[in-house]
């Protein structure tokens, strides 16, 4: 089991930043890449970025890119989501995610099986 605890949410004008903190503990070995999902009211949970522990292979969602930031401390098992230019569509509960054992850089849920609470972020118009 890996756990995981974000932190970093808030409330933001749009156009605003705010840096995302995973802090990861447990099996952390177990899991080659980590990744950022969100989930808006009444919506699926969607994929936001993901990065290998290394750093060496990172990718975003088409809605993020050039504007989101992941980025990975192997030696703190800490990861971490650096949102520029906010918009209110951004508004969301993130979640940090631990790949499952064995599997390389996953883009969908179903390649995790480890889950933070979330944390709110709220972009107001």
């Amino acid at each position: 089991q890996v756990q995981l605890v974000e932190s970093g949410g808030g409330l933001v004008q749009a156009g605003g930043s705010l840096r995302l903190s995973c802090a990861a503990s447990g099996r952390t070995f177990s899991s080659s890449a980590m990744g950022w999902f969100r989930q808006a009211p009444g919506k699926e949970r969607e994929f936001v970025a993901a990065i290998t522990w290394s750093g060496s292979r990172i990718y975003y969602s088409g809605s993020v890119k050039g504007r989101f930031t992941i980025s990975s401390d192997n030696a703190k098992n800490m990861v971490y989501l650096q949102m520029n230019v906010l918009r209110p569509e951004d508004t969301a509960v993130y979640h940090c995610a631990a790949a499952r054992e064995g599997v390389t850089m996953p883009t969908t849920r179903y390649g995790y099986n480890n889950w933070g609470q979330g944390t709110q972020v709220t972009v107001s118009s």
